[in-house]
């Protein structure tokens, strides 16, 4: 059964509210609405689409003749997408990010809220710029304030500065760029008030003390930011 109550599965029929319900929600609906004013071409793939409600946003709002595919790990989310977001123009597939492949290829490539679950983050943008065609696009989001001290499923942190950084080394170029920010009730966070916080990092001390570079992090994050998470989306483009 889909745990939607889960830090990292969000199913929208399913979701309460307060900041990591409806409106961690409306987030991630924000970067499918950023998502679509990118669009190249006919054909999208969204990776780690999760159970479908952002595959099925891009296909129904897209110019007509679109089609797409959206691939996730999690099997259930996949039965999940297929049964609650039926489309003739969309598929959804099964399947890992990393080891994904398909020999059409795509005009755009979404791909949100993922990179930073992965244990080589380089290497999964070198392997999803693979997959664009020649003028296409490549849309990615993460957050960019650290995260894995909160988030056990996250095993990497951002700056904009260094999430800019995995596509340059592509060759893709930047065309456009979406900020969140996303304030956050210490006492909610830190009491677990929320049902989709009771899943955050238990012994958030013994995680510091373990990994001190993560602490300074978050102590210099706190202090030019305050209470706030930050998102970053990309949109970039893949030169002919």
């Amino acid at each position: 059964m889909l745990e939607a109550d889960s830090m990292e599965r969000i199913v929208p029929d399913q979701v309460d509210d307060g900041v990591t319900g409806k409106e961690t929600l409306e987030l991630h609906m924000e970067r499918y609405r950023f998502a679509i004013g990118h669009l190249t071409g006919s054909r999208f793939l969204d990776i780690a689409c999760g159970v479908g409600y952002g595959s099925h946003y891009l296909v129904t709002n897209a110019n007509p003749g679109t089609e797409g595919i959206g691939v996730d790990l999690e099997a259930e989310a996949i039965a999940y997408a297929r049964d609650r977001y039926r489309n003739d123009r969309l598929a959804f597939q099964c399947g890992d990010a990393m080891e994904f492949h398909d020999a059409q290829g795509f005009d755009t490539v979404v791909s949100l809220e993922t990179i930073e679950h992965v244990p080589d983050p380089v290497g999964l943008v070198a392997h999803l710029a693979t997959l664009i065609r020649p003028g296409g696009t490549f849309i990615a989001s993460a957050p960019v304030t650290p995260s894995t001290d909160a988030n056990p499923h996250h095993l990497s942190d951002f700056s904009p500065r260094s999430f800019r950084a995995l596509f340059a080394r592509t060759g893709l170029r930047e065309v456009d760029a979406f900020l969140q920010i996303q304030p956050y009730s210490v006492v909610g966070v830190l009491g677990k008030t929320e049902a989709r916080t009771k899943h955050l990092r238990s012994n958030r001390l013994g995680y510091y003390l373990s990994h001190p570079g993560v602490f300074a992090q978050r102590i210099y994050s706190t202090l030019r930011f305050g209470f706030t998470n930050r998102y970053l989306t990309l949109a970039l483009r893949k030169e002919s």
